[in-house]
């Protein structure tokens, strides 16, 4: 598969969707990108996968549509074996190219809602339930396997997902950095008591399931604070190119 093709995490998460065959006998280089809310991992890691000529997967887009689906359903999120049930049948799909990402669940295409508000504060409900989880890290290593060459970022990557991947990194940011910039993607239109929700509490809540605010052993740490956008992406680019 191109770096362009959409992966069919399922008809549900929990199918395999590799072809073993054509992935064995691909190029491969993962980079591993983890960090807290709004340092910048989606825009730097489409752009550094752009760069180098990569496939990308937003992984934090996958437990986002799965809080997308589970709102819709009407799932209780209280209810752990239902939020559980439904990531299992959870029917996604998932881009994996740079330059136009798409996300579907089902015949919905929910890129640009799984982006809004509700879904933000309802993600952490899926991304700390334990075998939701593992569900969605298990499809997110399949994707990668069929990737061949891909940049990937979330929480986990780097320490759980593909924690034997060449190049691994935690970019981060100040929070005064991270709430801006998440307050600038949003258009401005949030409330300073929302976006502490949807980046700093939703970081403190995540952070029970996994440490992504501290670098693991052997992982570089990329401070993307009095960096540039464009600086950050070289910075990543050029860690990439020394391995290669």
């Amino acid at each position: 598969m191109s770096a362009g093709a959409s992966r069919h995490v399922a008809a549900s998460v929990s199918d395999s969707v590799s072809d073993a065959a054509s992935a064995a006998d691909a190029p491969r280089l993962v980079v591993a990108v983890d960090g807290p809310s709004g340092s910048g991992k989606s825009s730097v890691c489409r752009a550094a996968a752009r760069e180098l000529g990569a496939a990308y997967l937003d992984t934090g887009a996958m437990y986002r549509a799965a809080a997308w689906y589970c709102l819709d359903q009407g799932v209780d999120f209280d209810d752990e074996d239902a939020v559980a049930v439904a990531v299992e049948e959870l029917p996604l799909s998932i881009s994996t190219d740079p330059d136009h990402q798409t996300v579907t669940v089902g015949q919905a295409d929910v890129t640009d809602a799984i982006r809004g508000s509700a879904v933000s504060e309802a993600v952490s409900e899926v991304s700390t339930n334990r075998r939701a989880r593992s569900l969605l890290v298990d499809a997110q290593r399949r994707i990668i396997d069929e990737a061949g060459v891909v940049v990937a970022e979330g929480r986990d990557i780097t320490t759980v997902v593909a924690p034997d991947a060449p190049v691994r990194v935690l970019l981060t940011a100040s929070a005064e950095v991270r709430l801006a910039r998440r307050g600038l993607q949003l258009g401005g239109e949030q409330s300073a008591e929302s976006l502490h929700r949807q980046v700093l509490a939703r970081d403190a809540k995540d952070s029970t399931a996994v440490n992504f605010t501290e670098a693991a052993d052997g992982v570089a740490v990329l401070d993307s604070t009095d960096l540039t956008f464009e600086e950050t992406v070289a910075s990543l680019v050029d860690r990439v190119r020394a391995v290669r």
